[in-house]
């Protein structure tokens, strides 16, 4: 079977997963504790009122009428309005302004494991039971077992302490671009548009300084999401080199006269990162719902912390719409990680 032939097989197998997920948010919408009508116009709604809104939602249609209009609006990303959180907004554009800062958490979140835990796990499984391995593992231990709410906290309470000197005798706020709060949401300004000449827009220059200042803005809430990922490819990644290095064909290449930094790089490190695939997409997942107490504690507006105040306030549209959006991400993650294999370990075929 072909790279295309699997993606269209992946493709199709997770149809089922995305109609079990709408059939989910419909029944919750419907059958839910929540009153479409009462959230939308509130508990003192006249009939008169209550029946107008039920009519323009649709609610007095027979059922199956009301599952077919609402899997085809989802799936044509006509994704409804939200009833509390911001009412009467369409969720579409609520996503659009919300996205870019979950990505930008994300992209650092996902970041900085896979450039300090990877790594440290593979300096740690090249030198085994020395102090660097045992200070690595010790710490990844560590890191893993402190939950990310207590790490934001305890983030925040350091960086702000050294505000004028402060313990550390290094101020956050001035150091390298200043920032005026720790907290907040990243402007992501730092792109200059072209005019809309062509159908699509493209980026003409970067402005440097707002580039740091977002960075700088999002590296606290990115190190405390991406910990738990970090602690686990670190651990994974010293495993996988101590398993890799003393197999069969390692020895074969030294008994070649293979230099030992051609054995590590062509052969160790490949077939290490093969069991590290499964873990970094699988921890991609966490992130997910991780940046709903991130975005929460740090202030950032994005995806989870809508997602956390639609479901405290019974914003069932919007909440539903989210979670949509989130399992189109996992599916698509799952994908990714299947090519990621075959590109990988070519042993891996794809008659499965």
């Amino acid at each position: 079977m072909s790279r295309w032939g699997y993606f269209v097989r992946r493709l199709l197998l997770s149809i089922p997963v995305l109609f079990l997920v709408l059939t989910f948010i419909f029944a919750l919408l419907r059958m839910g504790p929540v009153d479409p009508v009462a959230a939308r116009l509130g508990p003192e709604a006249t009939g008169a009122e209550a029946e107008r809104m039920r009519e323009r939602l649709g609610l007095n249609d027979p059922l199956w009428e009301q599952y077919v209009d609402f899997v085809t609006d989802f799936l044509v990303l006509d994704l409804g309005q939200s009833w509390v959180v911001f009412a009467g907004w369409d969720v579409s554009s609520i996503v659009i302004n919300s996205g870019p800062p979950t990505l930008w958490l994300g992209f650092w979140a996902i970041l900085l494991p896979l450039f300090i835990g990877i790594p440290l796990g593979f300096y740690a499984g090249l030198r085994p039971n020395s102090w660097g391995d045992y200070t690595a593992s010790v710490s990844g231990i560590l890191w893993q077992a402190m939950p990310n709410f207590w790490l934001c906290i305890i983030l925040l309470a350091v960086l702000r302490q050294t505000q004028g000197g402060g313990w550390f005798g290094f101020d956050w706020y001035t150091f390298g671009p200043e920032i005026r709060s720790i907290t907040g949401t990243p402007d992501l300004a730092f792109l200059s548009w072209s005019n809309l000449v062509g159908p699509v827009p493209y980026p003409t220059g970067v402005d440097w300084g707002a580039l740091a200042v977002d960075i700088k803005l999002i590296l606290p809430p990115a190190l405390v999401l991406g910990s738990a990922s970090m602690a686990a490819e670190l651990r994974i990644g010293r495993t996988a080199i101590l398993e890799t290095i003393n197999s069969n064909f390692v020895e074969t290449a030294r008994a070649k006269g293979l230099k030992e930094r051609a054995i590590v790089w062509k052969h160790v490190f490949r077939n290490a990162l093969i069991p590290l695939v499964p873990v970094i997409t699988n921890e991609a997942f966490l992130l997910i719902g991780g940046s709903v107490i991130v975005e929460s504690i740090f202030n950032i507006n994005g995806l989870g912390r809508i997602f956390f105040l639609a479901m405290i306030q019974g914003d069932l549209p919007l909440a539903g719409a989210l979670l949509f959006i989130f399992t189109l991400i996992i599916i698509f993650l799952n994908i990714l990680q299947d090519f990621l294999y075959t590109i990988i370990d070519p042993r891996v075929g794809y008659e499965r």
